[in-house]
């Protein structure tokens, strides 16, 4: 068998044993503040039913689900759906003829029963009535080519219809249209006009064009990956943990405490295109309470951010805090609440384009100089978050949305000010309007002051979580943690404490099969005291094994040959000063627990 080259799918990682001590490093510290605060690990599978996800993301977030094929023979299905596309395709150009059959005959019939006054307009006239006629829909009979798709073949039959011909019969009368009206007799004139259509169509090859799209929609129709996805596969890789959530809550409201606080720590995945700090699986950290709908929950987040972060070692770092209802309240005060999605994207560019760029794309978004005037106290908030309430009451004094907004972040920064913050920083920021499909209330976003990076959390409040699965009116809030994008910031700073890559504390060498087995009940003793210890197979020289102990950067090395044999203390080394010791196992077990 030919030798295959190892890699890995697009967008996927492999995590080395140090890196994932220090992803276990970061998970354990957020994991042990959100049990602090109450909060209970659930697990859901990492498959969901197709149907499950379906539809919650949009248009463009359905596309990026990972869908997993069905096992057995899924083929039958895939077969009924060939039999119905080419069973489709047999009758088309019977259908196609036919189709323009009844289009030449209703012409040949409109042309002869043209009123007088029709017939006695000019050229030009007439042939905007005939155009007139000809974009009407009615006679598409099991065509699914849309009446536009027709238009091409119309126009050009106008043309050909009203255009001098070098034919002699023709060439008198100026164009064909004139030569068929010179017939009397009405099945003359249908027969002439027929046979003139049937050249014409031979020519234009509009049969064989309209077979070629009709096939092409019947295809489209049975054989698209939206009419084939669901008879191949019926479940996919979970997209995020918030859809999951919701069903979980579903499923086992009767079995659950409202408020219900959980926290999650799994991977999903996204078939979105890799780049730099993208990818196809991630492992998203998530808590959140549904069930309760007091701003207390919201205090709580900021606290757990602040602890989480701070623990994880980070010095400098923000927590924005917005709620939609200001957001909605700032859409109000200049009548364009259908128009808050262009306002928040502009608004929101602040930082990066000025005012006046601010200014500009509001204006090509189609709002006035008189709305801008109306807003520019808000966009231009300055001061500490006391000073920006004040400062929004004035302006949304005529929104009660608006009003209700600045109430909930009031209550909120009341339940901070009766805590101390660590190290975050907490900004009132009305330019801050992620989730506007889905939150309702507040919306929360972290970042980091001490490098170059994009948010490393976030989340909000939402009114409605499990709605889609029938359980209405549930409110809850919740946060995520970036945990890739944490794990970067911590890499550069090298916040990562020294002994973050250590698994094993003490390191067994022998020099001979004796010693191993002398080293082995002194192994379990120091197991049995909960260090972790390795003893290395005996055979290997010292400098191998005291090199192993370097590459997976073990402290302590325990060194046993004759001599510790005879007398019972053991040599132990710290590997980072070199000094060497004898101890009995006693005393090793008391130094490194």
């Amino acid at each position: 068998m030919a030798s295959i080259k190892p890699s890995v799918p697009k967008g996927t990682r492999d995590f080395s044993p140090t890196e994932m001590v220090r992803r276990n490093f970061i998970f354990d510290t957020i994991k042990g503040v959100f049990r602090k605060y109450g909060y209970q690990q659930i697990e859901t599978p990492s498959m969901e039913n197709l149907s499950t996800l379906t539809g919650k993301y949009g248009d463009e977030g359905d596309k990026l689900i990972f869908k997993i094929l069905e096992s057995g023979d899924y083929s039958a299905k895939v077969s009924e759906e060939l039999v119905k596309t080419f069973t489709d395709i047999i009758v088309i150009e019977e259908e196609v003829k036919k189709f323009f059959n009844k289009i030449a005959n209703e012409l040949a019939s409109h042309i002869i029963n043209l009123p007088v006054p029709i017939v006695k307009k000019n050229d030009m006239e007439i042939k905007e009535e005939l155009s007139r006629y000809f974009h009407r829909e009615n006679f598409l009979l099991n065509i699914k080519s849309p009446p536009e798709f027709f238009f091409q073949f119309k126009e050009s039959y106008l043309t050909y219809l009203f255009k001098s011909s070098t034919d002699s019969n023709i060439k008198k009368f100026n164009n064909r249209f004139r030569y068929y009206l010179s017939f009397e007799q009405n099945n003359n004139r249908r027969e002439e006009i027929l046979k003139g259509f049937n050249n014409w169509l031979k020519n234009k090859s509009a049969i064989k064009l309209t077979i070629k799209n009709e096939i092409g929609l019947r295809f489209k129709q049975h054989l698209s990956p939206y009419s084939l996805t669901p008879k191949i596969s019926e479940k996919a890789l979970r997209y995020d943990l918030t859809v999951p959530f919701a069903r979980y809550v579903v499923m086992h409201q009767n079995d659950i405490a409202f408020p219900f606080k959980r926290f999650q720590v799994q991977p999903v995945w996204r078939a979105d295109r890799p780049q730099k700090g993208r990818y196809r699986e991630f492992y998203q950290c998530d808590a959140d309470v549904v069930g309760s709908d007091s701003l207390l929950n919201e205090a709580e987040f900021v606290l757990i951010y602040d602890e989480a972060l701070s623990k994880l070692g980070l010095k400098d770092f923000s927590i924005k805090i917005n709620n939609r209802k200001i957001l909605s309240g700032i859409a109000e005060i200049i009548d364009k609440s259908d128009n808050i999605v262009d306002l928040t994207v502009a608004i929101d560019k602040l930082d990066k384009i000025g005012l006046d760029g601010v200014i500009k794309e509001l204006m090509d978004r189609g709002f006035s100089a008189e709305d801008i005037e109306k807003i520019k106290p808000v966009i231009l908030l300055e001061g500490s978050n006391e000073e920006k309430l004040i400062s929004l009451r004035s302006a949304l004094a005529n929104s009660v949305t608006g009003l209700k907004g600045c109430d909930e972040i009031e209550t909120v920064l009341e339940y901070i000010a009766g805590s101390k913050l660590i190290t975050a920083q907490l900004e009132l920021d009305i330019t801050l309007a992620r989730g506007l499909n889905y939150y309702t209330g507040a919306i929360f976003e972290v970042k980091t002051n001490e490098v170059a990076m994009g948010s490393i959390g976030g989340g909000g409040r939402y009114d409605d979580l499990t709605g889609m699965f029938g359980l209405k009116g549930l409110t809850g809030v919740g946060i995520s943690f970036g945990a890739d994008r944490i794990y970067d910031v911590m890499d550069e700073l090298n916040l990562f404490p020294e002994n973050a890559n250590q698994t094993t504390r003490l390191l067994i060498c022998c020099f001979d099969k004796e010693g191993e087995h002398f080293a082995w009940p002194v192994l379990q003793q120091l197991r049995s005291n909960d260090i972790n210890t390795e003893l290395y197979p005996a055979g290997a020289k010292m400098k191998k094994q005291l090199d192993y102990a370097n590459a997976k950067n073990i402290p302590y090395v325990m060194i046993i040959g004759s001599d510790e044999i005879q007398s019972g203390l053991l040599t132990v080394k710290d590997m980072r000063s070199g000094q060497q010791e004898k101890h009995t196992a006693a005393e090793v077990v008391a130094m490194l627990k």
